[in-house]
């Protein structure tokens, strides 16, 4: 007998069971994200590239580990097979790198809420990239939120008198991370594709460890057992998330993702403001008010123009 019927109500609808199974994982996923800051503030005195060649290898031996358990080896043939994708992987791999070491350097240098801000500009750069890369058409909201949003970085820039170089780094590195995704088609899950970016960067992370191990900068052997562990953790930490993230794009609608994704840069900025003591100047406030109001335009626009349960691609990797 079915269990909610026994239990005197009636069982959910499917839909609404896996819409619920989706926004949970969801939530995790962007929840995990928006407190890499702590985690990558947990490793110091590790360095940026230390942390980034670990976080390289680790992902790389945990994927190697679950596609060898599931016999799950096949779809490697294709890169070989198709050169643009191929070409398209090393391309992400190496706009994910840049992304990654400097997110953990801005996290490390106390530079976080400034990092979050790259991740709030990141949906307006993307639509940028739409019009000005793909040719996209943009509905009137979305042309207001874009203008919106450049008027914020001209803001930001004058107003402290130099550029967010992190924010817009960020900010781009992962929108091109996208664009490139796009440009080369979603022809692989999220673990292969992982595994495959990882792949093409772990000969430049085992470099990296030879030089910092030569010049006597690596802490993996010398801050003790609990700072080895967080290291060694870093694949579990990057692969985790990404999974949880594939899960709900499978299960809600593009804009439950799209509202989800906000979750990030908020837990990202409390945790610089709150937890790690870095100021926020009033400039900076209103520079970020600029950038929300930008979102809340793209976000209403979203809302009125779903096209019932549309899916989202699946991006990557994130901070």
């Amino acid at each position: 007998m079915d269990r909610g019927l026994s239990a005197g109500r009636p069982a959910a609808p499917p839909a609404r069971e896996e819409d619920r199974h989706g926004a949970a994982y969801g939530l995790l996923a962007y929840g995990i994200w928006g407190l890499f800051p702590l985690y990558f503030a947990a490793l110091a005195p590790a360095g940026a590239w230390e942390i980034l060649s670990h976080r390289i290898l680790w992902t790389l031996l945990l994927c190697a580990v679950v596609l060898l358990v599931r016999r799950d080896l096949g779809w490697a043939r294709q890169l070989w097979r198709r050169p643009r994708l191929g070409l398209g992987v090393t391309a992400a791999a190496l706009l994910i790198a840049v992304n990654w070491v400097v997110y953990v350097a801005a996290v490390l240098g106390g530079h976080t809420t400034e990092a979050a801000l790259g991740y709030f500009l990141n949906p307006i750069v993307t639509v940028a990239l739409g019009v000005f890369v793909l040719r996209e058409r943009l509905r009137p909201l979305q042309w207001a939120a874009v203008a919106i949003g450049a008027a914020a970085g001209v803001y930001l820039g004058v107003a402290a008198g130099s550029v967010p170089v992190i924010a817009l780094t960020l900010a781009m590195s992962f929108g091109l991370y996208g664009l490139v995704k796009k440009k080369v088609g979603v022809s692989l899950q999220a673990m292969h594709s992982l595994a495959a970016e990882t792949a093409v960067l772990a000969p430049i992370a085992a470099v990296m460890l030879v030089v910092l191990t030569a010049r006597g900068e690596t802490t993996f052997t010398t801050e003790g057992a609990a700072h080895t562990a967080l290291l060694v953790a870093a694949g579990a930490a990057t692969a985790a998330p990404l999974l949880l993230f594939a899960g709900a794009a499978r299960r809600v609608p593009l804009v439950t993702i799209g509202l989800l994704q906000f979750i990030t840069p908020v837990l990202q900025l409390l945790c610089g403001v709150l937890v790690l003591d870095e100021h926020l100047s009033g400039t900076r406030w209103v520079g970020f008010g600029i950038v929300w109001l930008a979102l809340a335009l793209l976000t209403v626009d979203s809302v009125r123009n779903l096209p019932g349960r549309t899916r989202p691609e699946l991006v990557d990797a994130a901070p």
